[in-house]
């Protein structure tokens, strides 16, 4: 069994730390008591995700970012790898587990075609995916009801600044200018998070999902990377044609990640014998080289498994900064990564990390190790295997 969790790209209050460390265990030992209860892998990360969008911190479900009119609008998606079926919503108000309408609409496409030979969705937006999930027996929830202290003083200074920035524009010059990007800079990059997770369940099979808020003070409408096909997540088990099972869920600016298909293209990459090299590669001539960006955050997680491993990892502005392997005879083994911009880390398999800009990764399952990921300039840290 294996479970991995991020909770959103961006800038995290460090302040916060403490409350985004325990929302992802508690999300982690949710999927893990499904795992052991006999669930699959796409019903243990659908309950993992639903924590995560419980909770205030995080920027999907409950406490989302609020658009231009003030209103919370959220994407989700998820996808089963034994299947390769999909579900997602879009741009939809009203519902505090979004995730849940996903996985409905995957396990309704299940059930076949639909009366006079209707086929059934898989994606939904709007008005229209709200009352499907109503009509699905998914509560709704009041928008108002789903806004926070936190979202709603953000949106405030999102507000502000926007009011200020209009002001500069009519008052243009060279200073006032540069002030501006500078706030855009400061402010706007750190409000990409999408929380994510990936599950290997005990037969092997791999799923993944993802859920958002989308950007804070987005158009009204907007869907982002988490409810597109092969953007937000990808999984895909072991086939005659894919030698790995493989899944991947992604966090970053929307609009980047679904003009390069990032999920699908990193799951891709992985399917090759050298997958470290391979997820380089894409990252550089697929997502970087196209992008024609500037966003600071774009993680991805990805998970390869065969018969006898489970390797992960995690690249991180197109480095990878975790690599992991895990050799399920138990043998002690670790696996050493260098990330070439800020950080080096080395970190055991099955861990709970702690990235340097507070994005939370867990992964648990046969064992268990904890190592806190800090900014440092080409410094080694070693987290301790522990067998449990």
């Amino acid at each position: 069994m294996c479970v991995y969790f991020v909770s959103g790209a961006g800038y995290h209050s460090e302040s916060k730390a403490k409350e985004y460390k325990h929302v992802c265990k508690r999300a982690c030992q949710r999927a893990v008591d499904r795992l052991k209860a006999g669930a699959l892998a796409v019903d243990a990360v659908t309950a993992a995700l639903v924590e995560l969008e419980d909770s205030p911190f995080t920027n999907a479900g409950m406490g989302s970012n609020l658009n231009l009119s003030g209103e919370i609008e959220c994407d989700a998606s998820i996808m089963d790898g034994k299947s390769l079926r999909y579900g997602a919503v879009g741009a939809v108000s009203g519902i505090n587990n979004p995730v849940l309408v996903a996985n409905r609409l995957l396990s309704e496409a299940q059930k076949g075609k639909l009366s006079a030979g209707r086929i059934p969705p898989c994606f939904l937006v709007g008005r229209g995916a709200h009352d499907w999930a109503v009509n699905h027996g998914i509560p709704p929830c009041p928008s108002e009801k789903m806004a926070t202290k936190f979202s709603l003083s953000a949106y405030k200074r999102n507000k502000h600044k926007m009011e200020l920035a209009e002001k500069v524009d009519t008052g243009f010059n060279h200073h006032s200018k540069k002030r501006r990007q500078a706030s855009e800079t400061e402010n706007g990059s750190g409000l990409l998070d999408t929380v994510g997770a990936i599950v290997v369940d005990r037969e092997g099979n791999v799923a993944a999902a993802v859920s958002s808020g989308g950007l804070a003070m987005k158009h009204p409408g907007r869907v982002g990377q988490a409810a597109h096909h092969g953007c937000g997540c990808w999984a895909e088990n072991t086939s005659t044609l894919n030698p790995y099972s493989t899944a991947v869920s992604t966090s970053g600016c929307g609009e980047h990640l679904i003009r390069t298909m990032l999920a699908r293209e990193c799951s891709s990459a992985m399917q090759c014998e050298d997958a470290h090299q391979a997820l380089l590669e894409a990252m550089q001539n697929k997502f970087i080289s196209k992008s024609h960006t500037h966003c600071q955050f774009q993680p991805s997680m990805c998970v390869r498994r065969d018969t006898s491993h489970i390797n992960m990892g995690c690249i991180y502005n197109g480095v990878c900064s975790l690599s992991l392997s895990l050799s399920l005879s138990l043998s002690l083994s670790f696996s050493l990564s260098v990330s070439l911009s800020v950080f080096l880390s080395v970190s055991l398999s099955l861990s709970v990390s702690l990235c340097f800009a507070q994005s939370l990764c867990f992964c648990l399952g046969l064992s268990l190790c904890l190592s806190l990921f800090l900014s440092v300039s080409l410094a080694f840290f070693l987290s301790l295997f522990l067998g449990l």
